[in-house]
Protein backbone atom coordinates (compact mmCIF):
# COMPACT_ATOMS: atom_id res chain seq x y z
CA UNK A 1 0.00 0.00 0.00
CA UNK A 2 1.05 3.41 -0.95
CA UNK A 3 -0.47 6.11 0.08
CA UNK A 4 0.37 10.23 -0.46
CA UNK A 5 -1.49 13.13 0.32
CA UNK A 6 -1.13 15.28 -3.56
CA UNK A 7 -3.44 18.57 -2.79
CA UNK A 8 -5.11 20.35 -0.04
CA UNK A 9 -7.28 23.43 0.47
CA UNK A 10 -5.37 26.37 0.12
CA UNK A 11 -6.43 30.19 0.31
CA UNK A 12 -6.36 32.07 -3.14
CA UNK A 13 -4.18 34.70 -3.96
CA UNK A 14 -6.34 37.53 -3.66
CA UNK A 15 -7.57 36.91 -0.31
CA UNK A 16 -3.85 36.49 0.93
CA UNK A 17 -3.04 39.57 -0.33
CA UNK A 18 -6.23 41.24 1.05
CA UNK A 19 -4.75 40.31 4.49
CA UNK A 20 -2.60 42.98 6.14
CA UNK A 21 1.21 42.58 6.26
CA UNK A 22 1.12 42.00 9.80
CA UNK A 23 -1.16 39.00 9.94
CA UNK A 24 1.86 36.97 8.06
CA UNK A 25 4.68 39.08 10.24
CA UNK A 26 3.30 38.04 13.57
CA UNK A 27 1.50 34.90 12.90
CA UNK A 28 0.79 33.46 10.10
CA UNK A 29 3.99 32.34 9.41
CA UNK A 30 4.32 30.18 12.13
CA UNK A 31 4.68 26.82 10.72
CA UNK A 32 2.45 25.32 13.04
CA UNK A 33 -0.25 27.43 11.17
CA UNK A 34 -1.33 27.03 7.24
CA UNK A 35 -3.95 27.85 4.74
CA UNK A 36 -6.59 25.27 6.18
CA UNK A 37 -6.20 26.19 10.03
CA UNK A 38 -7.10 29.86 8.55
CA UNK A 39 -9.89 28.80 6.68
CA UNK A 40 -10.96 26.57 10.07
CA UNK A 41 -10.97 29.90 12.33
CA UNK A 42 -12.80 31.92 9.29
CA UNK A 43 -15.32 29.10 9.09
CA UNK A 44 -16.13 29.17 12.40
CA UNK A 45 -15.98 32.56 13.45
CA UNK A 46 -18.04 32.96 10.78
CA UNK A 47 -20.96 31.19 13.04
CA UNK A 48 -20.85 33.38 15.96
CA UNK A 49 -19.37 36.85 14.84
CA UNK A 50 -20.40 40.18 13.68
CA UNK A 51 -17.43 40.32 11.45
CA UNK A 52 -17.69 39.45 7.83
CA UNK A 53 -15.66 36.32 7.03
CA UNK A 54 -13.52 38.07 4.98
CA UNK A 55 -12.40 40.17 7.38
CA UNK A 56 -12.17 37.70 10.21
CA UNK A 57 -8.71 36.95 9.96
CA UNK A 58 -7.80 40.43 9.39
CA UNK A 59 -9.43 41.45 12.96
CA UNK A 60 -9.12 38.34 14.81
CA UNK A 61 -6.68 36.47 13.86
CA UNK A 62 -3.97 37.90 15.86
CA UNK A 63 -6.18 37.22 18.96
CA UNK A 64 -6.95 33.64 18.04
CA UNK A 65 -2.89 33.00 16.53
CA UNK A 66 -1.07 34.66 18.74
CA UNK A 67 -2.49 34.09 22.21
CA UNK A 68 -1.81 30.94 24.28
CA UNK A 69 -4.89 28.66 25.08
CA UNK A 70 -7.01 29.52 27.27
CA UNK A 71 -8.15 26.09 28.00
CA UNK A 72 -4.91 25.48 29.93
CA UNK A 73 -4.01 23.00 26.88
CA UNK A 74 -1.28 23.22 24.27
CA UNK A 75 -1.25 25.80 21.74
CA UNK A 76 -3.05 29.19 21.11
CA UNK A 77 -6.41 30.00 20.49
CA UNK A 78 -7.76 28.68 17.60
CA UNK A 79 -6.15 25.02 18.71
CA UNK A 80 -8.43 25.72 21.36
CA UNK A 81 -11.46 27.19 19.30
CA UNK A 82 -11.07 23.82 17.01
CA UNK A 83 -10.96 21.74 19.92
CA UNK A 84 -14.43 22.95 21.51
CA UNK A 85 -15.90 22.68 17.78
CA UNK A 86 -14.79 19.01 17.90
CA UNK A 87 -15.60 18.01 21.58
CA UNK A 88 -19.24 19.95 20.75
CA UNK A 89 -19.46 18.02 17.26
CA UNK A 90 -20.01 21.18 15.27
CA UNK A 91 -17.42 19.73 12.88
CA UNK A 92 -19.54 20.81 9.53
CA UNK A 93 -17.14 23.61 10.33
CA UNK A 94 -14.32 21.86 9.38
CA UNK A 95 -16.20 20.54 5.80
CA UNK A 96 -14.86 23.38 4.37
CA UNK A 97 -10.98 21.86 4.34
CA UNK A 98 -10.30 19.01 1.79
CA UNK A 99 -7.51 16.76 1.08
CA UNK A 100 -6.68 14.67 -2.20
CA UNK A 101 -4.89 11.35 -1.77
CA UNK A 102 -3.26 8.86 -4.40
CA UNK A 103 -3.88 5.32 -2.85
CA UNK A 104 -2.06 2.95 -4.45
CA UNK A 105 -2.10 -1.05 -4.31
CA UNK A 106 -4.95 -2.11 -2.29
CA UNK A 107 -7.39 -4.71 -2.55
CA UNK A 108 -10.79 -4.55 -4.22
CA UNK A 109 -12.34 -6.20 -0.56
CA UNK A 110 -10.83 -2.58 0.59
CA UNK A 111 -12.35 -0.94 -2.14
CA UNK A 112 -15.69 -2.30 -1.65
CA UNK A 113 -15.31 -1.37 2.39
CA UNK A 114 -14.11 2.42 1.71
CA UNK A 115 -16.85 3.35 -0.61
CA UNK A 116 -19.15 3.07 2.02
CA UNK A 117 -18.12 6.13 3.22
CA UNK A 118 -19.95 8.56 0.55
CA UNK A 119 -20.57 11.96 2.37
CA UNK A 120 -17.36 13.95 1.88
CA UNK A 121 -15.88 11.39 -0.46
CA UNK A 122 -15.15 11.98 -3.95
CA UNK A 123 -13.29 8.78 -5.72
CA UNK A 124 -11.86 7.80 -9.15
CA UNK A 125 -10.74 4.25 -9.46
CA UNK A 126 -8.82 2.38 -11.57
CA UNK A 127 -11.13 0.35 -13.96
CA UNK A 128 -10.51 -3.51 -14.40
CA UNK A 129 -13.16 -2.59 -17.20
CA UNK A 130 -10.71 -0.59 -19.62
CA UNK A 131 -7.77 -1.66 -17.80
CA UNK A 132 -6.32 -5.16 -19.06
CA UNK A 133 -4.26 -7.18 -16.46
CA UNK A 134 -3.47 -9.87 -18.82
CA UNK A 135 0.21 -11.23 -18.67
CA UNK A 136 1.08 -9.97 -21.88
CA UNK A 137 -0.85 -6.66 -21.44
CA UNK A 138 1.01 -3.62 -20.12
CA UNK A 139 0.24 -4.33 -16.91
CA UNK A 140 1.97 -7.70 -17.06
CA UNK A 141 -0.94 -9.23 -14.81
CA UNK A 142 -3.10 -8.41 -12.01
CA UNK A 143 -0.95 -7.43 -8.76
CA UNK A 144 -2.80 -8.51 -5.38
CA UNK A 145 -2.89 -8.42 -1.88
CA UNK A 146 -2.17 -10.70 0.75
CA UNK A 147 -3.68 -10.65 4.18
CA UNK A 148 -1.09 -11.61 6.96
CA UNK A 149 -3.12 -14.17 8.80
CA UNK A 150 -1.93 -16.51 5.65
CA UNK A 151 1.20 -16.50 7.00
CA UNK A 152 1.88 -19.33 9.35
CA UNK A 153 -1.59 -21.46 8.56
CA UNK A 154 -1.53 -25.16 8.08
CA UNK A 155 -3.55 -28.19 8.05
CA UNK A 156 -3.21 -31.30 6.73
CA UNK A 157 0.54 -30.60 5.10
CA UNK A 158 -1.41 -27.69 3.14
CA UNK A 159 -0.06 -24.56 4.05
CA UNK A 160 -2.53 -21.49 3.97
CA UNK A 161 -0.19 -19.03 1.76
CA UNK A 162 0.31 -21.41 -0.85
CA UNK A 163 -3.40 -22.34 -0.98
CA UNK A 164 -4.11 -18.90 -1.57
CA UNK A 165 -1.46 -17.89 -4.09
CA UNK A 166 -2.40 -20.94 -5.90
CA UNK A 167 -5.96 -20.00 -6.81
CA UNK A 168 -4.24 -16.34 -7.73
CA UNK A 169 -2.36 -17.75 -10.15
CA UNK A 170 -5.06 -19.85 -11.55
CA UNK A 171 -7.40 -16.58 -11.67
CA UNK A 172 -4.53 -14.89 -13.67
CA UNK A 173 -4.18 -18.20 -16.04
CA UNK A 174 -8.20 -17.72 -16.48
CA UNK A 175 -8.52 -14.79 -17.53
CA UNK A 176 -5.93 -14.80 -19.85
CA UNK A 177 -7.10 -17.44 -21.20
CA UNK A 178 -11.07 -15.74 -21.49
CA UNK A 179 -8.81 -12.97 -23.28
CA UNK A 180 -7.45 -14.98 -25.91
CA UNK A 181 -10.68 -16.87 -26.39
CA UNK A 182 -11.63 -12.95 -27.54
CA UNK A 183 -13.73 -12.29 -24.10
CA UNK A 184 -13.92 -8.67 -23.83
CA UNK A 185 -11.55 -7.04 -20.43
CA UNK A 186 -15.18 -6.29 -18.94
CA UNK A 187 -16.11 -9.76 -18.70
CA UNK A 188 -13.02 -11.70 -18.18
CA UNK A 189 -12.87 -9.27 -14.94
CA UNK A 190 -15.20 -11.36 -13.62
CA UNK A 191 -12.65 -14.10 -12.36
CA UNK A 192 -10.31 -12.13 -11.22
CA UNK A 193 -10.36 -12.11 -6.93
CA UNK A 194 -11.27 -9.45 -4.42
CA UNK A 195 -7.04 -9.78 -3.56
CA UNK A 196 -6.84 -8.26 -6.79
CA UNK A 197 -5.23 -4.55 -6.36
CA UNK A 198 -6.41 -1.04 -7.55
CA UNK A 199 -5.28 2.60 -7.22
CA UNK A 200 -7.38 5.29 -6.40
CA UNK A 201 -7.58 9.10 -6.41
CA UNK A 202 -9.81 9.98 -3.15
CA UNK A 203 -10.76 13.62 -2.07
CA UNK A 204 -12.41 14.10 1.34
CA UNK A 205 -13.06 16.62 3.55
CA UNK A 206 -11.69 16.59 7.18
CA UNK A 207 -14.89 16.50 8.94
CA UNK A 208 -15.40 12.79 6.92
CA UNK A 209 -11.70 12.25 7.62
CA UNK A 210 -11.97 12.36 11.14
CA UNK A 211 -15.20 10.20 10.97
CA UNK A 212 -13.44 7.72 9.01
CA UNK A 213 -10.80 7.07 10.83
CA UNK A 214 -13.20 7.06 14.19
CA UNK A 215 -14.72 3.91 12.74
CA UNK A 216 -11.68 2.73 10.96
CA UNK A 217 -8.36 3.07 13.29
CA UNK A 218 -6.76 -0.17 14.55
CA UNK A 219 -8.07 -0.98 17.89
CA UNK A 220 -11.25 -0.50 17.29
CA UNK A 221 -12.63 -3.82 14.92
CA UNK A 222 -11.75 -2.82 11.15
CA UNK A 223 -10.22 -5.40 8.91
CA UNK A 224 -6.24 -4.51 9.12
CA UNK A 225 -6.19 -3.46 5.46
CA UNK A 226 -8.29 -0.44 6.37
CA UNK A 227 -7.36 0.15 9.76
CA UNK A 228 -3.72 0.78 8.08
CA UNK A 229 -5.54 2.77 5.30
CA UNK A 230 -6.95 4.91 8.73
CA UNK A 231 -3.29 5.10 10.11
CA UNK A 232 -2.01 6.13 6.51
CA UNK A 233 -3.80 8.72 5.68
CA UNK A 234 -4.14 10.58 8.99
CA UNK A 235 0.36 10.91 8.94
CA UNK A 236 -0.69 12.63 5.57
CA UNK A 237 -2.59 15.02 7.06
CA UNK A 238 -0.21 15.71 10.47
CA UNK A 239 2.57 16.09 8.13
CA UNK A 240 0.99 19.05 6.62
CA UNK A 241 -1.27 19.89 9.06
CA UNK A 242 0.30 19.32 12.63
CA UNK A 243 -2.70 20.56 14.69
CA UNK A 244 -4.91 18.42 13.37
CA UNK A 245 -2.87 15.42 15.44
CA UNK A 246 -4.89 15.47 18.51
CA UNK A 247 -7.72 14.74 16.66
CA UNK A 248 -6.51 11.32 15.48
CA UNK A 249 -5.20 9.84 19.16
Amino acid sequence: MNVKLIAHTALSDDFRMSLPDECFDDYYENPSYNHRAVVALTAIRTCYSPTKPTEIIAQEGAKYFGQSATDGEDGTEVDRLIRHIVASKHTSTLEHITYTFAIEGVSRSLLAQLTRHRVGFSYSVQSQRYVRFGRGDKSGGFEYVTPPSMSDKWKKGVCATGMYEQFIRTSQMYYDALREMGVPAEDARMVLPNAATCNIVMTMNLRALLDFYAKRKRGNGAQWEIAELAERLAEEVVKVDPWTSKFFE
